[in-house]
């Protein structure tokens, strides 16, 4: 009896194993049709990109000689669903600089898998991309950060429930275990850091948690994220961010900080509010992103 169910438990495990195998060659083949298709319609492969958060589409009406595709028309790609996401990918210059600017992200509340959230980085990746600016719209947990001011990522925590390499790893892309110790690289923020004091613009620099969403978060749950060392809250860049460092990309990663997440103050909150404060922060991040990508 003990030999029969062993080897039911060993033919389950097997067969999920060779699912998770099919699956993941079933992603790299998506991956590589995306990158190839990038490579056949783009003339400069450039070695910054720059994800979009919600309300942070600014920076696109910077782009010089902008070649801009939909989703829908690239081989693989998802298609975005969120408030503020146009879904679409940009290629051109920005103050003299080759870019990939990504205008709306996938999330892992929109129904999507993290392999799926992260599926562009891979793209960024294989395509030679080798600096991610990544931005997001954040609740600001930090009682003393006011909103409408930029914060630079110093490190995350990751309340997601879940993580983009779990399963088969390919080691072309990536070490099985990489190390997130500088996972927002200390260079690129001392440099941004640097242009915002020079602009005269306010910041904060701190910790970001990420969550699944899409509900905002209770009043106990932000007491517990500020108790665990998190200064803001959101939805997004965590999973975008491991990925990239598991590829070797250096990060800088900028919250617009668009409203006041204190669990003693809390007071009701629409997307709407979110995406009205994170425009009219979103033109200073643009001019510190601007200015750093001239120095890079």
């Amino acid at each position: 009896m003990f030999l029969i169910c062993h080897d039911i438990i060993f033919l389950d495990v097997s067969k999920k194993k060779a699912k998770e195998e099919l699956k993941m060659k079933e992603y790299i083949e998506r991956v590589n049709k995306a990158v190839e298709f990038l490579k056949e319609h783009i003339d400069n492969i450039p070695k910054i990109a720059i994800i979009l958060g919600s309300g942070l589409h600014g920076i696109a009406e910077s782009i010089e000689n902008p070649k801009k595709f939909s989703y829908k028309e690239i081989p693989g790609f998802p298609v975005s669903t969120a408030p503020g996401h146009k879904g679409e990918l940009i290629f051109g210059k920005l103050n003299g600089k080759d870019v990939m600017l990504m205008n709306g992200r996938f999330h892992y509340y929109e129904g999507y898998d993290m392999k799926t959230v992260t599926f562009p980085i891979r793209v960024m990746q294989l395509l030679g991309v080798e600096i991610l600016i990544v931005t997001n719209a954040a609740g600001g947990m930090n009682p003393e950060f006011e909103i409408g001011r930029p914060m630079f990522i110093t490190d995350h925590i990751n309340m997601m429930g879940d993580n983009p390499l779990i399963g088969p790893n390919v080691e072309e892309w990536g070490p099985r275990f990489p190390d997130m110790s500088n996972a927002y690289d200390k260079e690129l923020r001392q440099k941004a850091t640097e242009i915002a004091k020079k602009l005269n613009i306010p910041f904060y620099e701190g910790v970001y948690v990420a969550v699944s969403g899409p509900n905002f978060e209770t009043p106990a749950e932000l007491k517990m994220l500020r108790w665990m060392g998190a200064d803001a809250v959101g939805m997004s860049t965590v999973p975008e961010v491991i990925v990239a460092n598991h590829g070797g990309l250096k990060v800088l990663g900028v919250s617009a900080i668009t409203d006041k997440a204190v669990h003693e103050d809390l007071k009701p909150l629409t997307a709407e509010e979110v995406l009205e404060v994170a425009n009219k922060t979103g033109g200073m991040i643009v001019k510190i992103i601007s200015e750093l990508v001239k120095e890079l």
